[in-house]
């Protein structure tokens, strides 16, 4: 309707706005007259032979150029996003043990280069996810190895060891934590699962072992401060000391079992595949994943305390 008022306001009669818009007589003068209903005031008046706007439609003609030339400006740029110039808030499913590793190389990839992009993270439940990533109230997620419709597309982008966090100063891992000492001791184990086995407790049942949890909690920041003030162990992916405020509290020593590396993938909906913007989004994301992951490689060269876990073909149970 507004199209039509400033095209009435322009060519000066409903005749000419006809010819600009390319449409009949008819459809302009019932938008029209939908506008005089609206705004209870007939908007133009004919004198000699034009169209002549009331007080009424020359107070509001600034506001509604501003705004359809707004609105073309969107349409015209949404398939160019331009990070650099163009404001966007980005919401991004994520769990707690990767956040604090990536979302700060992730601020620190993007900071320069996209000033005005705001990235939020939150928690989502899997058996939501599709839901979410469909209505856009995600714009991705990164998470394990998920059963999910073929609507949402998947790629990896982060393999991470499983090693064993203790304190600096554990008083039974003075040179090396063996099998028989990790069986042993007591553990904490992080997990969202509210029954069932949790995603190492699952490997150590194919390996035909059993570790005595005394400790199982949502958060690994919890399980962290736990375990530097405790004789107790913790098990997960080696990004997870990043939670911990002083990193300097733990040691992180190989596992002695053959656990399967965590891999995390990165999730978005089918709708959102040739979206510029989804996929701005999702190049940063790899890169920073392929940089986290070439970061820690220099760093296991540089030290002795961390190997590589032997690979199994099992699959096992997100956490």
């Amino acid at each position: 309707m507004f199209v039509v008022f400033d095209a009435i306001y322009t060519e000066g009669g409903v005749g000419r706005a006809c010819f600009r818009l390319n449409l009949t007589q008819p459809a302009v003068s019932h938008a029209l007259g939908r506008l005089r209903a609206m705004f209870d005031d007939p908007l133009f008046v004919r004198s000699n032979h034009e169209m002549t706007p009331t007080p009424l439609a020359r107070q509001i003609i600034t506001t509604v150029r501003q705004a359809l030339n707004g609105l073309e400006t969107t349409l015209t740029h949404a398939s160019r996003f331009d990070p650099a110039r163009t404001p966007k808030r980005f919401v991004i499913g994520l769990r707690n043990n990767l956040e604090a590793p990536l979302v700060s190389a992730l601020i620190n990839r993007i900071s320069t280069v996209a000033p005005l992009v705001e990235i939020a993270t939150v928690r989502s439940e899997r058996a939501n996810l599709e839901r979410e990533l469909a209505a856009g109230t995600l714009d991705v997620a990164i998470d394990t190895l998920l059963p999910i419709s073929a609507e949402v597309r998947r790629v990896q982008v982060l393999s991470e060891d499983i090693a064993v966090f203790a304190r600096r100063d554990h008083p039974d891992l003075r040179k090396r934590l063996d099998a028989k000492t990790y069986l042993r001791l007591e553990h904490v184990c992080v997990t969202s699962r509210r029954s069932g086995l949790s995603f190492e407790d699952f490997q150590f049942q194919r390996l035909g072992l059993k570790r005595t949890v005394r400790l199982t909690c949502q958060n690994f920041a919890t399980a962290c401060h736990v375990v530097s003030r405790s004789n107790m162990l913790l098990t997960a992916a080696e990004s997870v000391d990043s939670v911990l405020g002083d990193p300097d509290l733990l040691q992180c020593l190989p596992c002695p079992f053959p656990i399967t590396p965590h891999v995390n993938y990165l999730y978005w909906h089918a709708t959102a595949e040739s979206d510029t913007t989804n996929q701005w989004l999702r190049e940063q994301l790899r890169a920073t994943a392929a940089q986290m992951e070439e970061s820690r490689s220099g760093r296991k060269k540089r030290s002795s305390t961390r190997t590589r876990g032997v690979p199994m073909s099992a699959s096992v149970p997100a956490e």
